[in-house]
């Protein structure tokens, strides 16, 4: 029986085990999917040498850019974002390569596009972790410039203390690559001036748990159009399975 599996730490909140383990019931493939709960990603070679039947795997935090030095090769999509969240697992003989590849970005891109309008031009984008890499690269490859906004003074970054209405109105796409919001914390919600928002501002949230976070309710309450991260995490690991099983580096 193939394997498949997820690392990062902690995988309370995975979404990935039962969207596999029911396609694999419902479509009858030979396959089983496991968290793999890694304290430190030095452990990841013992997991590929305890586990032969291993095909593939997903990445989560905080591995996402770690694993890049674990890797045989990395595709040059995954490279440019300097993340990787999908595993390919080649056993040739005695010696197993280790193929990188990101279908976050693929996930995030399709799940957005519809929703831009000709007056989308600039975003910001809250948070710098991995996720936020990945909303990037898709961003800007869909002609939008964009700003990361970090609580810390860091290179290529702006501070939310310096979000100011005008920018809400400039930066008329923002997309919550942070952790605030996501149950059971979900009275929080990033520091910004709601109220500049309107009709012209798009809110995506990477978090899909609650459905509608305190993000996207204040949006929402200025006429915004806002929108979870269900579909991207859908279309994210229906591109892991053709990672996987399809395209190859």
């Amino acid at each position: 029986m193939d394997k498949y599996g997820l690392i990062g730490y902690p995988l309370g909140h995975s979404f990935s085990i039962g969207y596999f383990n029911e396609k694999f019931h419902n479509e009858g493939i030979n396959a089983k999917y496991e968290n793999f709960e890694l304290a430190s990603i030095d452990d990841l070679p013992e997991v590929i040498d305890s586990n032969p039947e291993l095909k593939g795997l997903n990445v989560t935090i905080p591995y996402k850019e770690k694993v890049l030095n674990y890797l045989t090769t990395v595709s040059p999509e995954a490279r440019a974002i300097g993340a990787v969240n999908v595993i390919k697992v080649i056993h040739k003989g005695n010696d197993v390569e280790l193929k990188g590849y990101n279908s976050d970005v693929i996930g995030f891109t399709q799940s957005i596009e519809p929703l831009l309008e000709r007056y989308h031009k600039k975003a910001l984008i809250l948070g710098t972790g991995g996720a936020s890499k990945a909303v990037d690269y898709g961003l800007k490859s869909l002609g939008l410039e964009t700003v990361k906004v970090s609580r810390y003074e860091r290179p290529d970054t702006t501070q939310y203390d310096k979000i100011t209405p005008e920018v809400i109105q400039e930066y008329n796409v923002i997309v919550n690559c942070t952790p605030l919001g996501m149950y059971p914390k979900t009275s929080s919600c990033p520091d910004l001036p709601y109220e500049a928002m309107d009709s012209h501002t798009l809110l995506y949230d990477l978090i899909y748990n609650p459905d509608e976070t305190m993000f996207m309710k204040k949006g929402k309450a200025q006429g915004a159009t806002v929108k979870n991260g269900l579909e991207m995490l859908l279309l994210q690991a229906f591109a892991s399975w053709e990672f996987w099983n399809g395209k190859d580096i």
